[in-house]
C-alpha cells in the first residue's frame, strides 16, 4: 500500500504544510446588513422627514405672521391718516365740506386777526365777484365764507376795511389759488383779488 508523501518540512516554517492537492481555505462569506442597521437607517430617514416638514411649516407660519403684523401696521397707519383728514375736515368750513362731497368748485373767502370796532361802527368786509357783491360779518377774530365757482367771473375779492385801528389779514381761493393781503391801523383797507386769466386760471 502506497503511502501519500509529503513535502519535507522547511526548517523555521512554523508548522505542518497543508498537503499536496488541497485547496487552501476558502475565504468566509460577506456578511449580510443586520436588520437592524436596515431598521435604524429607516428611523433617521423618518426623523429627517420631519424635521424638514417642521421646518418648512416655521418658514410657512413666520411668513404669514409677518404679514399679519404688517396688515395691523397698515391698518394703524389707515386709521390715524383718517383721523388727520377727520381733523383737516372740521377746521374747515361747513360750506367748503359741503362743496367737497358734492365735487362743486367754489371761492373761498377769508378775513383775520384783530379789528376793534370805531366810530363808524365795526369792521367792514364785502365779498364776492364782478357780479356778484356781499356784506360779511366779522365775528370771534375772523370771517370765512364760500361762493360757487362762476366760470364767467372776471374776478373774485375780498375787502375788509379797519375802523381807526387794529391788524388784519384777508384772503380770496380759486380752484387751489390764493391771494392775501395785509392791512394795520388807522381806516386802512385789506383786499385780496384773483382775475381770471385769458387763457384760463386765475392769477
Amino acid at each position: 500500500m502506497s503511502q501519500q508523501q509529503y513535502p519535507p518540512q522547511q526548517p523555521g516554517s512554523g508548522g505542518p504544510q497543508q498537503p499536496f492537492g488541497q485547496p487552501p481555505f476558502a475565504p468566509p462569506p460577506p456578511k449580510k446588513p443586520g436588520a437592524g442597521k436596515v431598521i435604524g437607517l429607516g428611523c433617521l430617514g423618518l426623523v429627517g422627514l420631519f424635521v424638514l416638514i417642521a421646518l418648512i411649516g416655521a418658514v410657512a407660519g413666520g411668513g404669514s405672521g409677518s404679514n399679519d403684523s404688517k396688515r395691523a401696521d397698515d391698518t394703524k397707519a389707515g386709521g390715524s391718516t383718517s383721523k388727520g383728514h377727520e381733523t383737516a375736515d372740521a377746521s374747515e368750513g361747513s360750506d367748503e365740506k359741503a362743496a367737497k362731497k358734492t365735487g362743486k368748485k367754489v371761492v373761498i373767502f377769508k378775513v383775520w386777526g384783530t379789528a376793534p370796532a370805531g366810530a363808524l361802527g365795526p369792521l367792514n368786509i364785502t365779498y364776492g365777484s364782478d357780479s356778484d357783491n356781499r356784506d360779511g360779518a366779522f365775528e370771534n377774530g375772523k370771517f370765512e365764507a364760500t361762493l360757487p365757482l362762476d366760470d364767467d367771473a372776471m374776478y373774485f375779492n375780498v375787502t375788509a376795511q379797519l375802523q381807526g385801528s387794529g391788524d388784519i389779514h384777508c384772503s380770496v381761493t380759486v380752484g387751489g389759488k390764493t391771494k392775501k393781503a395785509h392791512a394795520a391801523g388807522d381806516y386802512n383797507i385789506c383786499m385780496a383779488q384773483l382775475s381770471s386769466g385769458l387763457l384760463g386760471g386765475w392769477h
